[in-house]
């Protein structure tokens, strides 16, 4: 039991101790500032291809960015008081930007969907329950699912962004 159901009825109760960042959670932040240096350097090594650059990738890049660089803050920082719901709110915004972006820059690269657009709708449905789970005192499940999508649509997509041809991996490497 946690949250504010727990807290009903008691008189000069303190409210439970915020759950610290495990193991996991420790190597996912730094799995995620390892990949916001990666995606720096590759950006960095590109400016002379800037000019270049539609303003839909700038968008996502820019809205990925906060996300990974948020994401080492909200996982080792004390959770559940002010300052970590608005900073959960800003991730969670650009969680979804970056998502919706992704449907833009198919129309970018002349390109139809692929299977990224499938973990770009995962991410618009699984973003706002992740803040309604936090909204709701559903602890657990919005640990899991904050867990989740930082694995999978932070670190894993974010790893595939660098091979095949594609633009921080050419920035990066070329």
């Amino acid at each position: 039991m946690g949250g504010k159901a727990a807290l009903a009825g008691t008189t000069g109760a303190a409210r439970p101790k915020p759950l610290g960042a495990d193991r996991f959670e420790r190597v996912l932040a730094i799995g995620a500032i390892i990949m916001l240096g990666f995606v720096v350097v590759a950006i960095l090594r590109g400016q002379a291809s800037w000019p270049r650059v539609p303003i839909t990738l700038w968008i996502h890049l820019a809205t990925m960015i906060t996300a990974l660089a948020l994401t080492p803050v909200m996982l080792l920082r004390r959770r559940g008081d002010r300052p970590h719901r608005v900073l959960g709110t800003i991730w969670v915004a650009a969680m979804l930007l970056t998502a919706l972006d992704t449907l833009l820059l198919r129309l970018v690269n002349h390109g139809g969907f692929s299977i990224i657009h499938l973990l770009s709708l995962w991410v618009l449905i699984q973003v706002p329950l992740i803040w309604w789970s936090a909204r709701s005192h559903n602890i657990r499940r919005h640990r899991s699912a904050v867990r989740g999508m930082v694995f999978g649509a932070l670190l894993i997509a974010g790893f595939f962004t660098f091979p095949f041809n594609r633009l921080l991996g050419q920035w990066l490497f070329g």
